[in-house]
């Protein structure tokens, strides 16, 4: 069953229902706190599956001209944020913290000075 989000104009909390299709617009909504009948529905963002091929054809639409983000560290911070996003997948900390410098405008070389254990992150025991 679908879940319907829902706010109170009552009590102002948000909360959740499942119905079916059919009930939607049928069954009467009260709100799960204080059992108002005065809410509203709210609306929520779309999430649109899509496969791997067509995020890294995405990307690479989006992303065209990268030569010239080498002297504008911000627009390669924007970038970088935007890939990883579209990646959708789980990012180190550590990306997060040179994209932020990138858009604050710190250089790439400020940030390997500035965080020179970067690139050693992986080691192996054979060392």
């Amino acid at each position: 069953m679908p879940t319907y989000d829902f706010v109170c104009n009552a009590c102002n909390q948000r909360f959740d229902v499942f119905m079916t299709f059919s009930e939607y617009g049928k069954k009467a909504v009260h709100c799960t706190h204080c059992n108002s009948e005065n809410v509203r529905r709210r609306m929520t963002k779309v999430r649109i599956a899509k496969s791997e091929e067509s995020r890294m054809e995405s990307m690479a639409e989006n992303f065209s001209g990268f030569e010239s983000l080498e002297e504008d560290p911000k627009a390669l911070g924007e970038m970088m944020r935007k890939m990883g996003n579209t990646m959708g997948e789980d990012l180190p900390p550590e990306f997060d913290e040179v994209v932020d410098r990138l858009e604050s405008g710190q250089s790439a070389e400020e940030i390997e000075s500035a965080l020179p254990d970067l690139g050693n992150a992986i080691s192996t025991d054979d060392d």
